[in-house]
C-alpha cells in the first residue's frame, strides 16, 4: 500500500539475508576477468525499453549504485510520468527490488543487476536528464582505492549520457570518497559542482544511508554537478584556429607559386 506522500509499505516484502558489500572483482570491468570463472553481472549491449518500461520510453532518470533501492523506488512514485532505471551489483538487493515493483505496480521503475564499471553504451547520448550517485562504497584503504567505481572513465560516460542541462547528484558521508570525487571532476573538467545545504538540495525523497546519517548526526556532502559547456567551446576554437592557420598556409603558397620575378 502507497501513502500519499509516495512510501511503500515494506513490510510486505521480507528483506532477504543480503551482504553490505559486494565481491570485490565486480568493481572491475568484466573484460580483466577474461578467463576466470565467477558470478558477474551479464553485459548489457542494448535495450528494448518496451521491455523494460510500461510506456514503452526510455529512461530519464538514472540511480547509479541503487542498493535497495529506496530512493528509486520512492521517486519513481512521486513522479509517475518519468522512468527510472537503476543498477546494482548485488544480485539479491535487485531481485528484491523486483518484487517490490511487481506487487506496488510501479510501471515506471526498473533495477538491473549490472556493473557500471562496463560503462552505460545502451543508453543513448544526451537522453539522461538526472543521475544519482549516493554512498559509493568507499575503499578507504589505500590498496582498495583502485576498486573505486568513480573513474575518469564512468564520469566520462555520465558526461556523455546527461543532457546539456543534466544533473549529477553526489552524497558521501566519508571524506576521503569526497576527496577522491574532486580529484575525478577536475581531471575531467567536465563538469561545474557545488556543494548544497539541506535547504538547497531539490530531491524530497531521502536514501536510507541518508537517513540513518541524519538520526545519527553524521556528516555528509551533498554535491550537484553539472555538464560544461567549456569542453564543446574549446574544441570549436581550435576548429576555428587550425582552420583559419590551414586557409592562411594555402593563400601563402598559392601566393609565392604565383609571383613572377
Amino acid at each position: 500500500m502507497k501513502t500519499q506522500n509516495g512510501n511503500i509499505d515494506y513490510t510486505k516484502y521480507p528483506l532477504p539475508r543480503i551482504r553490505h558489500h559486494a565481491n570485490p572483482v565486480l568493481y572491475f570491468p568484466l573484460k580483466q576477468h577474461k578467463g576466470e570463472k565467477l558470478r558477474y553481472p551479464p553485459l548489457i549491449d542494448r535495450l528494448d525499453w518496451n521491455d523494460v518500461f510500461a510506456n514503452g520510453e526510455a529512461a530519464k532518470y538514472l540511480d547509479v549504485g541503487c542498493g535497495l533501492g529506496k530512493f528509486m523506488l520512492e521517486t519513481a512514485v512521486r513522479n509517475p510520468g518519468v522512468n527510472i532505471l537503476g543498477c546494482e551489483v548485488r544480485q539479491g538487493a535487485v531481485e528484491w527490488i523486483s518484487k517490490v515493483i511487481a506487487g506496488e505496480k510501479i510501471a515506471n521503475a526498473k533495477a538491473l543487476w549490472y556493473s557500471a564499471v562496463n560503462g552505460f553504451g545502451f543508453i543513448d547520448d544526451e537522453s539522461i536528464e538526472k543521475i544519482f550517485y549516493f554512498f559509493p562504497d568507499p575503499w578507504i584503504k589505500r590498496r582498495h582505492n583502485k576498486r573505486r567505481a568513480f573513474s575518469i572513465e564512468l564520469l566520462g560516460e555520465f558526461h556523455r549520457i546527461l543532457e546539456p542541462d543534466g544533473t549529477l547528484y553526489i552524497m558521501t558521508d566519508v571524506p576521503e570518497a569526497d576527496k577522491h570525487q574532486q580529484e575525478i571532476l577536475a581531471e575531467h573538467s567536465g563538469f561545474s559542482y557545488s556543494y548544497v545545504a539541506d535547504e538547497e538540495w531539490d530531491l524530497r525523497v531521502r536514501t536510507n544511508q541518508e537517513e540513518f546519517c541524519m538520526r545519527k548526526n553524521i556528516p555528509f556532502i551533498r554535491m550537484v554537478c553539472r555538464k560544461n559547456k567549456i569542453k564543446n567551446s574549446f574544441k570549436s576554437l581550435l576548429s576555428s584556429i587550425f582552420s583559419r592557420v590551414f586557409t592562411f598556409i594555402i593563400i601563402s603558397f598559392l601566393n609565392i607559386f604565383a609571383f613572377k620575378p
